[in-house]
């Protein structure tokens, strides 16, 4: 296949065995790990856990990447649609409350597809992304994911760029979460779980609480009261190389 499925469109050539451009990952889906996850927002997580495959790879480049080598090594295996669906079903069995992807948009081409069966137990499928998405290839998920769980990382393209390589970050997570809204509208409940609509997720940054300022006036302006979940996360963790970025170097 050649690649345009994140906003960098960098036409690579991508097959089951290679990958070029900025992911280098093959076209088959590789995953590094499935299993439950007790630690999400409370809404997913529940008491039994989030039903979460770690995907590999990432179409971003953050300078703190929190998990470094499943996203920026590509740590992992190749798996198969079928390969996938037990994985689901084996989370089901075990109570999740969700089937959550966790940075799958590389993987969008394999993962609209599959998302066509019906899932185990009729869980609620969760898109868990760096909000570094196209609109156009959301569209093409219309229906088969219920729960979007992006990240909304930066609003100022000079902060993308310096940390994460993606001067565009801002416009394109902006345009991606508003079609999110547009799919599944206000947050639905059934039982204190989430079942159906948008959680925006903020990671503060050392030394930059107006970012984290200038994120929620975006979200409080573009929806109406209530009507997405705003989930501001303080657990930041100096990881990896920060020497072109001292003033991260430390935690809030």
């Amino acid at each position: 296949m050649i690649c345009t499925l994140c906003p960098r469109r960098c036409g690579a050539l991508r097959d089951n065995a290679h990958g070029e451009g900025w992911c280098r990952l093959p076209a088959r889906p590789m995953a590094a790990r499935a299993a439950l996850h007790m630690w999400e927002e409370p809404c997913l997580s529940g008491t039994n856990g989030a039903g979460t495959v770690f995907f590999s790879g990432c179409t971003l480049g953050c300078v703190f990447c929190q998990n470094e080598s499943i996203s920026h090594e590509n740590f992992g295996k190749a798996v198969t649609e079928d390969e996938l669906y037990a994985a689901f079903e084996r989370l089901a069995e075990q109570g999740a409350h969700c089937i959550e992807l966790v940075t799958p948009t590389q993987y969008t081409h394999v993962l609209s597809r599959l998302l066509e069966r019906p899932m185990p137990r009729g869980l609620p499928v969760v898109w868990n992304s760096g909000g570094y998405e196209r609109a156009e290839v959301l569209r093409g998920l219309e229906g088969k994911v219920d729960i979007y769980l992006p990240d909304l990382k930066y609003v100022t393209p000079g902060l993308a760029e310096k940390y994460s390589r993606a001067a565009d970050y801002p416009d394109a997570a902006k345009t991606a979460i508003l079609e999110m809204y547009r799919q599944r509208g206000p947050v639905r409940f059934e039982g204190g779980l989430l079942k159906s609509g948008v959680i925006i997720r903020h990671l503060i940054l050392p030394g930059q609480v107006a970012e984290a300022k200038r994120v929620m006036d975006w979200v409080a302006e573009s929806f109406p009261g209530g009507a997405v979940l705003f989930s501001l996360m303080a657990q930041y963790t100096p990881m990896g190389d920060l020497s072109a970025c001292p003033e991260l170097g430390r935690t809030l």
